[in-house]
């Protein structure tokens, strides 16, 4: 860093904090040779995540794209942004985490999938059609019958068919 006055590099920082965008930090510094005082921002330069799609090609992953899909998915729901906000940055760090800097969109789509039916089985299901590209009627109702054996798990079924139950109970 040198000063853009006199060209010194002998500075002293003044003063630190985050900036606005909370994505880089914005530091006053001063010229310790002619005084000068100015503002520099540093940023944390991540290595770029790659994404391999089905087709084998290569794109750069995108926070927003993840979260555009997930707002589709959970449009006129009881999901606040926030919680979708959170699942992005959540599928994220996670794909980061890895340590590798190239992941299959597979990953990315199933790590979404997981974390969904947690947040509302609607947009679960929405998400899921696109993602796992249903063409027909009876893919909905396996999709949605894999939610129900999942969240039968916690309590026994209830007996579904009424006039069944009314002509067992009359015997």
């Amino acid at each position: 860093m040198q000063c853009p006055n006199c060209g010194s590099d002998d500075l002293k920082v003044i003063d630190s904090r985050p900036a606005e965008s909370n994505t880089s930090i914005r530091r006053r510094r001063e010229c310790n040779n002619c005084g000068n005082r100015f503002t520099t921002f540093e940023r944390i330069e991540r290595t770029p995540l790659l994404v391999i799609k089905r087709d084998g090609t290569r794109q750069e992953f995108s926070h927003e794209k993840v979260l555009r899909g997930l707002i589709r998915s959970a449009e006129k729901r009881p999901v606040s942004a926030d919680q979708l906000e959170k699942l992005a940055s959540d599928v994220e760090s996670e794909l980061r985490s890895r340590g590798v800097s190239e992941v299959p969109a597979s990953d990315v789509g199933e790590l979404i999938m997981n974390a969904l039916p947690d947040i509302d089985e609607v947009a679960y299901i929405r998400y899921a059609s696109v993602y796992r590209q249903f063409e027909d009627p009876t893919v909905f109702l396996r999709e949605i019958e894999r939610l129900r054996g999942r969240n039968n798990t916690e309590t026994p079924d209830a007996p579904t068919d009424t006039n069944q139950t009314q002509t067992n109970d009359k015997k």
